[in-house]
């Protein structure tokens, strides 16, 4: 009988609180969501691993994104450049901003065009950010999203 496929995952994730922006109600919501969903549902493998769980420690250092992960025989950190992410999270911040004030005041088609717009700008910075982890840490697809999510709740100073 063959043995059952490793798995690679989180089960733990900590945000450094001293490096998050003060969020409004919306980001607050936001960040707690993608957290619950990548806590539920996620593939997370980082070279050298073993197998997971694994605990993701996430925060700022210096104005790099500082993702600490440990597991069973491992322990890893990554510093990643944010300067490829500011436009790309100073426009999704801006379009969640434009559809939170739609969701009180536009038509049902103003706010689903937002969202496209939304959406397409949320999978363009979860691509950037599992090609920026290339040869670090493997994701799929949705990990990426609520990964990207988090890093736009980060402070970012400078």
């Amino acid at each position: 009988m063959a043995d059952p496929p490793v798995r690679h995952w989180l089960d733990e994730i900590v945000i450094d609180e001293v490096s998050l922006a003060p969020a409004s109600p919306e980001q607050e919501h936001e960040r707690n969501v993608a957290i619950t969903d990548l806590l539920k549902d996620n593939v997370f493998e980082p070279q050298g691993g073993a197998g997971g769980p694994y605990k993701l420690r996430i925060g700022l250092l210096e104005s790099r994104l500082d993702l600490g992960i440990a597991g069973p025989a491992l322990e890893a950190r990554h510093l990643l450049s944010l300067t490829p992410f500011r436009r790309i999270v100073r426009d999704y911040m801006e379009i969640c901003r434009s559809y939170n004030e739609a969701l009180r005041q536009a038509s049902p088609s103003q706010i689903e065009a937002i969202d496209m717009g939304r959406r397409g700008l949320h999978n363009d910075g979860a691509a950037m950010l599992r090609d920026r982890l290339e040869g670090k840490v493997k994701t799929d697809v949705a990990t990426a999203r609520r990964l990207f999510t988090l890093i736009c709740a980060l402070h970012w100073r400078g």
